[in-house]
């Protein structure tokens, strides 16, 4: 094919008709005929425009000779459309086209031609051209390098406030935001608007290999931050980090950076603001205005872009936004409690000694081991006593839970009158009822031994003995079986019933 473009450049730097001839490895005629007719249509001039492509300046020199070969154009609305859907690329769609052309007896452009013509349409008619992105596929993301400051309102000191930048690299469209740390919170809630912010997820997301989203990325595996992971399962999409030192993996980010740099944060560096709130609203303006900026060498922007070509693929948003949660690890003690932020929550006993993983958010604490949920508590706040689960304990802790005040009167009551009074006195034994709650569960271990009747008859003979009976008063009875001896009515004699005015 002969370089219609190599041979204006070359006459353009006066080299000679046989000079360009032999370089090009074509006849001087050939030479002198491209000349002749680039003059003739305005082109003898260099550099020639960017957007004049090798099929351009052919069919300008001449226009008959497309319709000359013969050769069936490919529908490359269909092409442009067809290259959205995943898995789909151009070779496999030339096969196609191929195909349609051997049923309808044409002659199909090769491969090479095919793509140079998808090309220069893509170029000329749409602000995408999804060769090596497609829709809704990826967001690549990272922090610039540039810092814009925040004056605090209190003391005047300068405060740095570091940029996230996200962008869907087919349509460039981006996002970006203001924080005072990098830290793995703002670097997750970054995420988290960013999404919001699109309307929708892209199916994959390709971060930097910072310690809050990549622990470790070796050739072998790579080990991604708990919580990072976390976010990417709730929405439903793949993180895959750039390798070290390739920012090729992720040029669109890369070449955002760059820009924003310039557009945002060098625009905004000689204003003064005095909270990370107020720098964000600026941010956002200057992001509109960044977004809707036309392209300079295709049609449309990086709005448009998004909304026309690459909006209607993102994944949907799920119900819910992710609540930003914490990891750490514990050991359990003999108490089976872990504790967060100076309360604690039980776990099950059987856990006793074991290392589990402990998730906890702005209104839950879980407990995992081996990925497994094992314990879920609602967080408290303030000052609390223990959050123990019943069925967190051993079969011991709970009897003992389940001896209360009111469980102790409930049995006396059905044992008889005067267990009751009993129990009623041993509660009143002490200042505190739950002191007195050992000689109680004693006294309900004694029917265990002995019966109901004789705790009843035990602790109306004690009653007799005393208003205010003891525990021990009541077993040595039992133990003496005295409660077995009738209780004898005293002798009175009529003459000492006058005496105290009986009759």
């Amino acid at each position: 094919m002969v370089n219609y473009r190599e041979i204006i450049r070359l006459r353009c730097l006066n080299h000679t008709k046989s000079h360009i001839a032999s370089s090009l490895k074509c006849s001087r005629n050939t030479v002198s005929e491209v000349c002749t007719l680039a003059e003739q249509h305005g082109l003898m001039y260099w550099p020639l425009p960017a957007e004049l492509f090798d099929d351009d300046i052919r069919n300008v020199l001449y226009p008959g000779r497309i319709a000359e070969s013969g050769r069936k154009m490919p529908d490359y609305d269909y092409v442009h459309k067809e290259l959205a859907k995943s898995g789909v690329t151009l070779t496999l769609l030339w096969s196609e086209y191929c195909e349609q052309c051997n049923a309808e007896k044409a002659i199909p452009y090769q491969y090479t031609q095919f793509c140079d013509h998808f090309k220069s349409f893509a170029y000329k008619t749409k602000a995408t051209m999804r060769i090596k992105r497609k829709p809704g596929e990826l967001m690549e993301v990272d922090w610039a390098g540039n810092t814009l400051t925040v004056t605090d309102s209190i003391t005047g000191e300068p405060l740095k406030a570091y940029v996230f930048v996200a962008t869907l690299p087919c349509s460039l469209y981006s996002y970006a935001e203001a924080f005072p740390s990098m830290i793995s919170e703002n670097w997750i809630t970054a995420h988290i608007h960013s999404y919001q912010y699109f309307g929708g997820v892209t199916r994959i997301l390709i971060p930097d290999n910072l310690k809050t989203g990549v622990i470790s990325h070796t050739r072998s595996e790579v080990v991604l931050n708990r919580v990072y992971q976390e976010m990417a399962e709730h929405y439903g999409t793949a993180i895959v980090p750039a390798r070290p030192a390739a920012p090729k993996d992720k040029p669109s980010a890369e070449g955002t950076v760059g820009v924003i740099s310039t557009w945002i944060i060098a625009a905004l560096r000689n204003r003064k603001f005095f909270s990370y709130d107020e720098l964000n609203i600026a941010i956002k303006e200057k992001l509109i205005e960044f977004n809707e900026k036309p392209f300079q060498k295709k049609k449309g922007s990086r709005l448009s872009a998004f909304i026309e070509e690459e909006k209607s693929y993102l994944l949907p948003l799920p119900t819910s936004t992710y609540e930003l949660a914490v990891w750490s690890t514990a050991t359990i003690p003999l108490d089976y409690l872990i504790t967060v932020d100076k309360i604690k929550y039980s776990v099950p006993y059987v856990f006793i000694g074991k290392e589990v993983n402990i998730r906890y958010t702005g209104k839950s604490i879980e407990a995992f081991f081996q990925n497994n949920r094992i314990a879920s508590h609602v967080r408290r706040y303030g000052i609390c006593h223990p959050i123990i689960l019943p069925e967190h304990m051993p079969e011991n802790h709970k009897q003992y839970l389940a001896y209360a005040t009111d469980n102790f009167l409930d049995w006396a009551s059905r044992v008889g009158v005067s267990t009751q009074t009993v129990m009623k006195v041993l509660l009143a034994a002490n200042k505190v009822e739950r002191q007195s709650y050992p000689s109680c569960k004693t006294l309900m271990k004694l029917a265990d031994k002995y019966s109901i009747e004789r705790i009843e008859d035990a602790c109306s003979r004690a009653l007799a003995y005393t208003p205010t009976p003891s525990l021990k008063n009541v077993q040595m009875i039992l133990k003496t079986g005295r409660d077995r001896v009738k209780l004898e009515q005293p002798n009175i004699s009529r003459k000492q019933s006058g005496k105290y005015g009986f009759t």
